[in-house]
Formats: structure tokens, C-alpha cells, sequence
């Protein structure tokens, strides 16, 4: 059957996490830099929509592809190993430093894809400069100031506010790793992954990867908003936030399943052994 039950994917979870953690340093780096730059194309695609005046629930749909890309290619996204890494952990699957050394590269390739492609796509929209932000640029010029400055005005309120927005984000992406455990068939996984994704997206809330691209971008297409601004007011309380969102709500349950559904079968064994 295509279809994997929860305690099946709990412990698929699992081993995914270890397998995660053994990977090289370059690899990380290659598969971080790779769902870095999917991720922009994804947001590109979605503002692009947006700019074309159709209601914005369509650009929160196509906006998934990026996340699929990423869950059927086996890359590395950190908000996704915020969940898995740390819950391998606990598990005594993984040791820390593995968990450690995963994060930083995982996130520094993120890093690099996204100002990479804020780069090019800010390169291409203004033909280097030489004519002003339209359509899809400016309203990712919007956004980036959206998500610093707007929080700036509201001082620690607006710290806490993308910090929530963190969680709340990582919450639906995280599931979205685990739906894609759900399936065999690389259709199955897609749509399956599809879902917690357009949630997200849909609701604005604060993916910490997602902005390497649309803050760097709307920064290079003029955006008043400074280095500071955009780590102060959104990357790391965003970060943060995802990291606590998807230990929290994700991978913790996830391990209690694990359990619960070793003990199940522990006594299944036991009684049709009598």
C-alpha cells in the first residue's frame, strides 16, 4: 500500500534525522545552498502571481512546488531539521555535536541559495539598476519592509510578534516533512507535503529560510531596511521562533507516537506469542 501508518512514520522520522546527521559537511552545504535558491524560485513565483491581481490564496498555492522540490530531491532545510535533528537527539539517536554541525551548515547553505537568487532576481527585475521595481519586485520591496521595519515600530512587541509568527510557521512546515513520510509514490508525497505549506504561506507567517531571499531581495531593490533591521527584527527571532515551533509541536509528538507505537507493537508481540 502507498499508504505508511503514524507509527511507521514516526520512526521514519527518525531514521531520516540519523541519516541526516552523517552527512558531510559539503554535502550539507551543497543540499542547504540548492532548497535555499528552490525556496526563492518558490516566493518569485508566488509574488509573481500576486502581482498579477489574482486573489492571493493562488499564489499560496504554487508556492509549495518549492517544498516539494526539496522533500522528493532528499535537500537539506534547516527549518525541517529543527524538528528532526534535535528529536533524534532525544531519542539517543544522535549525538549533540552531530545536531550541532548539521544546523550551521544546513543553514549557511540555506543562506548562501537565498542571497544568491535575492541577487540574481534583483539583477533581472531591475535590469542592474537601470529601471525602477514593477509588478512582482515591488511588492517583494513591500514585504521586506513588512517584515523588519513594521516590527521595529512596535519594539519588543514586534520582536515577540515574529518570534510567534516563527512558530506558528515552523509548526505547519514540519508537518509538512512528516506528511511527505506518509506516502511511497512520489505523487503521494507531493501532495501530501502540499497541504501544511499552502497553510503557512497563506496565513504570512515567518519562515526563517524563506526570508534569506525576500529580505536580502527587497534590500537590493530598495527597501530602506539596513543589515540590522533585518536580523534584529526578523532572522533571529524568526529562527528562533522555527526552531521552538518545530521541536515543540512537531518533533516532540513525534518521538510520544514513536513510543507509543513500539509499546503497541511490543504487545502484540507478547500476546501472539502466548
Amino acid at each position: 500500500m502507498d499508504y505508511i501508518k503514524p507509527s511507521e512514520v514516526a520512526e521514519s522520522f527518525l531514521t531520516t534525522a540519523t541519516t541526516k546527521s552523517q552527512l558531510p559537511a559539503s554535502q550539507l552545504l551543497l543540499r542547504g545552498f540548492l532548497s535555499g535558491a528552490f525556496l526563492g524560485f518558490a516566493t518569485t513565483v508566488a509574488f509573481t502571481s500576486n502581482a498579477q491581481g489574482v486573489p492571493p490564496v493562488i499564489g499560496s498555492v504554487l508556492f509549495p512546488v518549492g517544498f516539494a522540490m526539496i522533500v522528493i530531491l532528499g535537500l537539506e532545510l534547516v527549518t525541517g531539521s529543527f524538528a528532526m535533528l534535535p528529536t533524534a537527539f532525544l531519542a539517543g539517536r544522535v549525538k549533540l555535536v552531530r545536531v550541532l554541525t548539521n544546523l550551521f551548515w544546513v543553514y549557511l547553505g540555506n543562506l548562501i541559495g537565498g542571497c544568491l537568487y535575492a541577487w540574481m532576481y534583483a539583477a533581472v527585475q531591475t535590469q542592474f539598476h537601470h529601471v525602477p521595481v514593477t509588478g512582482a519586485g515591488a511588492l517583494i520591496v513591500a514585504a521586506a519592509q513588512a517584515k523588519t521595519l513594521a516590527y521595529q515600530k512596535l519594539g519588543g512587541a514586534g520582536l515577540a510578534l515574529s518570534f510567534l509568527k516563527g512558530i506558528l510557521c515552523n509548526w505547519m512546515v514540519c508537518m509538512g516533512v512528516v506528511m511527505g513520510l506518509t506516502s511511497r509514490s512520489t505523487l503521494g508525497k507531493i501532495v501530501a507535503c502540499w497541504l501544511p505549506i499552502f497553510a503557512f504561506f497563506a496565513l504570512g507567517y515567518e519562515h526563517s529560510v524563506v526570508n534569506m531571499f525576500v529580505i536580502p531581495a527587497g534590500i537590493l531593490m530598495g527597501a530602506p531596511v539596513s543589515l540590522r533591521d533585518w536580523w534584529l527584527w526578523n532572522q533571529i527571532p524568526v529562527t528562533v521562533g522555527n526552531i521552538v515551533g518545530g521541536l515543540l509541536f512537531v518533533g516532540l509528538p513525534m518521538l510520544w507516537i514513536g513510543k507509543a507505537g513500539q509499546v503497541r507493537n511490543a504487545e502484540v508481540d507478547s500476546i501472539q506469542s502466548v
